[in-house]
């Protein structure tokens, strides 16, 4: 009899470690609102229970009985994900560190409770008198509990505070706010795997983003092009540090950070979570070799993960499409290098909406080359 295995959510990112975990032989059982997700089909079990259900997805567990529970790439999932591991007494870091890392203001209070370079914040509630704030503008507005560049805007002017901290209350859980210093810089995100209570790098992923006011992703890129080796040891002595601060010990993490011109670190956040848009899933494995997905399966199910890199390793790149531009771009792409295509996802209709975060994005695909002097030119066809 296949082991079971429980995976919180379904959508297009989600589907990869559904299939990775059928093709390691395991039953998948998928608990999602049922809204049409691929995963849907894809799970052997589909139970249309909307990933914040933690309670009942726990008591629907206990029948299942699964080796290991597991998401690869939601913040909102992996609450719903440790509570379930606890609950069973399966592999996980426990609610207290799921929670200080979902939520961005107990997240800042750890970053500088053990001295990190973290962004100076103030959290903002109903009550709050913007007015009486001491701010030094630019400063970032985001709520405390979301992800994928949901409700988060720059502002530049006082006067357009109280708009900012609407626009980030309303798609907030707890509907509280942080206001922070805006960092200066490149920004990348960082790619950990931790086993015990010991954490290994896997990769630096560079952010390419709409800019201000919102910042919604538009590209990533494994690996990046701007960073030096003085500033990689530097990250790879920081994040470790970082994953203490909050607790983890098992599975993946994804650290948000920048680096300005002079080499100087700031913390943006901490997700102990693979990385989504397909950094994780699969930017990883293509530039390093590395089987994430499997890494993070392993890990849930209390197997020591594998990490040894296997395979071709190349630079790789996701491309969020935004307009019919992009499409146009994807279109001479397939014409003139139709090999560097690995993957295009399901488009949606060009509507013309705006995109305000990276669930309103109507499609991606992933981009491979064999030299970074290839990338640099297919990400100049791309837009990037």
């Amino acid at each position: 009899m296949k082991p079971s295995i429980v995976i919180i959510g379904a959508n297009d990112f989600q589907n990869q470690l559904i299939l990775k975990a059928k093709e390691l032989g395991y039953t998948t059982h998928v608990f999602a609102w049922q809204c049409g997700d691929v995963g849907e089909k894809t799970a052997d079990c589909f139970y249309p229970v909307s990933i914040v259900e933690k309670e009942r997805i726990l008591e629907i567990c206990r029948a299942i009985r699964p080796v290991g529970v597991c998401s690869i790439a939601s913040d909102l999932a992996a609450i719903t994900v440790n509570f379930v591991a606890e609950g069973l007494g399966l592999v996980g870091n426990g609610m207290e560190s799921a929670i200080t890392a979902t939520n961005k203001h107990r997240m800042r209070r750890a970053f500088e409770k053990a001295g990190l370079p973290s962004c100076k914040s103030i959290l903002i509630n109903e009550d709050t008198d913007l007015a009486a704030l001491p701010l030094k503008f630019p400063v970032i507005v985001k709520p405390t509990d979301r992800s994928g560049s949901r409700g988060i805007r720059k502002v530049t002017d006082p006067g357009e505070l109280s708009e900012a901290v609407a626009f980030a209350r309303e798609p907030s859980f707890e509907k509280k706010v942080l206001v922070e210093e805006f960092a200066e810089g490149r920004e990348y995100s960082v790619e950990y795997l931790s086993w015990r209570g010991e954490h290994r790098f896997l990769a630096v992923t560079e952010k390419f983003t709409t800019g201000a006011p919102l910042f919604v992703e538009t590209g990533h890129l494994q690996p990046p092009e701007h960073m030096d080796e003085a500033t990689l040891a530097k990250i790879k002595a920081l994040v470790p540090r970082v994953l203490d601060s909050l607790g983890v010990k098992y599975g993946a993490s994804h650290t948000e950070l920048k680096v300005d011109d002079a080499g100087v670190i700031r913390l943006i956040e901490c997700g102990a979570r693979m990385g989504g848009d397909c950094i994780g899933s699969d930017l990883v494995p293509l530039s390093t070799g590395v089987d994430y997905v499997r890494a993070v399966l392993d890990t849930a199910c209390g197997l020591a993960p594998d990490l040894t890199a296997r395979g071709k390793t190349c630079a790789a790149a996701v491309r969020f499409v935004f307009s019919t531009a992009d499409l146009d771009a994807l279109s001479r792409i397939r014409r003139e290098d139709p090999d560097a295509l690995f993957r295009v996802s399901e488009m949606q209709p060009i509507d013309g909406h705006e995109i305000r975060d990276s669930s309103t994005r109507y499609g991606y695909y992933i981009l491979t080359a064999d030299t970074p002097e290839k990338m640099h030119a297919l990400l100049q066809k791309a837009g990037l």
